[in-house]
């Protein structure tokens, strides 16, 4: 199989549809797949649902593709950054199922490891907990929370071979692994391509079964939310 792309206009061709499911990688701005969100947005697909741990901010990320009401609903732990994502939750434009972290990062383990469901204590006695299933373990209360899948899964790593296998740089190594293992089709960006055989196996975060297409990424801004310095 050809895995190697031109770019993220390419990698995306003869994918996309209206109605689809996204896993997009990456925590806050940190480790997201920045050029296929603007190929995404270039491509106008819509009514989209993103599962991602937040959805960038305002200007950057996925919050571009809120500013082209490209995506509909949004499956996420942390949305407070974003005044884009507050305006339209609040106005009943934007669908939104909120997670518990770790619960989110679990449900897409789960997916990816083809197991159907769980079950936790975190949200028990909560909102969260509203709808689903319970059951007692040992004495103690526990909430049925279901594996995520996704038709594409896009991704970001700091080195990739042409086979797909995938290294991921410090915290960049966040959500970026487990979306790999859970979608359909898993397209990945690297800022270095190096030949098949040139990563040390010991080293691979993510094996080249769960890639089917890869591309450098031309440029990478890698914006930093919010900047904290100690005065001198």
């Amino acid at each position: 199989m050809r895995k190697v792309y031109s770019g993220a206009k390419a990698a995306l061709d003869g994918v996309l549809f209206d109605g689809m499911t996204i896993m997009a990688g990456g925590f806050g701005l940190c480790g997201i797949p920045e050029n296929l969100i603007g190929a995404l947005r270039e491509a106008g697909v819509r009514n989209l649902t993103v599962i991602s741990n937040n959805c960038g901010v305002d200007d950057f990320g996925l919050g571009l593709l809120l500013q082209t009401r490209q995506i509909k609903k949004m499956i996420s732990s942390y949305v407070g950054e974003n005044e884009t994502f507050e305006k339209q939750y609040l106005s009943g434009e934007l669908e939104l199922e909120f997670n518990p972290q770790g619960t989110l990062a679990e449900r897409i383990r789960a997916g990816g490891a083809g197991i159907p469901g769980f079950y936790t204590k975190t949200g028990v006695g909560t909102v969260i907990a509203e709808g689903k299933e319970h059951k007692e373990f040992d004495g103690e209360t526990y909430i049925l929370e279901r594996g995520l899948t996704a038709d594409l899964s896009i991704v970001k790593a700091w080195k990739g071979d042409e086979e797909g296998n995938l290294v991921y740089r410090e915290t960049a190594r966040n959500f970026n692994p487990m979306m790999a293992t859970a979608g359909k089709l898993t397209i990945a960006e690297v800022e270095e391509l190096v030949p098949t055989g040139a990563l040390n196996p010991d080293h691979i975060h993510t094996p080249g079964i769960f890639v089917q297409r890869i591309f450098k990424g031309p440029l990478y801004e890698k914006r930093i939310e919010k900047r904290t310095v100690r005065e001198s």
